[in-house]
């Protein structure tokens, strides 16, 4: 049987951080931690010996990913001088750069002269998700995502209830996607259930995607938004149901809590 799994991901990492570098009272943080929240760049927070990139691209590792594209802007010195201090052996990582930060299917049509046409994984660049979930998502052959238990996600992960119930929440029907209805309203939360399927931004592409998002128009904040590249797909996209945690870096409370869930956690590059 010929081998389908996802061998290229794409690693979002261009956000401009700003609830991170918001300063909040009761952070406690080490100098280099203050420093990379005052940047906003989440995906190089120190966590532990390492950044937290570094845990997600040993998670994708992990699950099969051999090539790692990881979209950044203009300004991207430290993310190069990090990856050359890295030794690679089970992995190929490059940079691309999204010159504005014009939402997430911008940043997803910037990577595509890297990315070529392999099917690829999309994931963001400041969560870290649980490796089997990444390797069942590699394994679907053609466009689809991981529709997250929300009260796994409370149970299991770092992200506070308040924060989850402003997850987007998926819509399907026998196992295909119908809608992602972004910031729910309380009334649509409850209404969904306490096993709401959300979405974390975890998706597995075809080259299709990238047409998708030149045709779309900016959502109402000015945006491309990768979840109107996904409705405007002409292919279907399968609901991949899964319960297990995510991590979550948005803000610097969250940074301790993070630390300690990974610190058993190996990073092989």
């Amino acid at each position: 049987m010929t081998d389908t799994t996802t061998r290229t991901a794409l690693i979002l990492a261009r956000g401009l951080g700003t609830r991170m570098r918001a300063v909040s009272g009761g952070s406690i943080m080490r100098a280099d931690q203050a420093a990379a929240a005052a940047s906003g760049n989440k995906a190089l927070m120190p966590i532990g010996e390492h950044r937290l990139v570094d845990y997600s691209m040993s998670a994708l590792a992990d699950a099969g990913i051999e090539r790692i594209v990881i979209v950044v802007g203009p300004e991207h010195d430290d993310f190069t001088a990090h990856l050359h201090s890295l030794s690679l052996s089970r992995i190929a990582v490059e940079l691309a750069v999204q010159v504005e930060p014009r939402g997430t299917a911008d940043a997803v049509v910037s990577a595509a002269g890297a990315i070529g046409d392999d099917p690829f994984l999309m994931v963001n660049g400041d969560n870290y998700y649980p490796v089997e979930g990444i390797r069942a998502l590699a394994a679907h052959k053609g466009n689809a995502l991981l529709g997250f238990d929300r009260a796994t996600l409370v149970a299991g992960s770092n992200i506070p209830t308040e924060r989850v119930a402003s997850f987007a929440l998926i819509c399907s029907k026998d196992g295909l996607l119908v809608d992602i209805v972004e910031k729910p309203t309380p009334e649509a939360v409850s209404s969904a259930g306490t096993h709401a399927q959300v979405s974390m931004n975890c998706f597995a592409f075809m080259p299709d995607i990238f047409e998708a998002c030149r045709r779309i128009s900016p959502s109402p904040r000015g945006e491309y938004e990768i979840v109107d590249a996904v409705r405007a797909l002409d292919t279907p996209v399968t609901v991949i149901g899964w319960s297990g945690p995510v991590l979550d870096l948005t803000c610097r409370d969250d940074i301790a809590d993070v630390e300690a869930r990974l610190a058993a956690t190996e990073v092989l590059l």
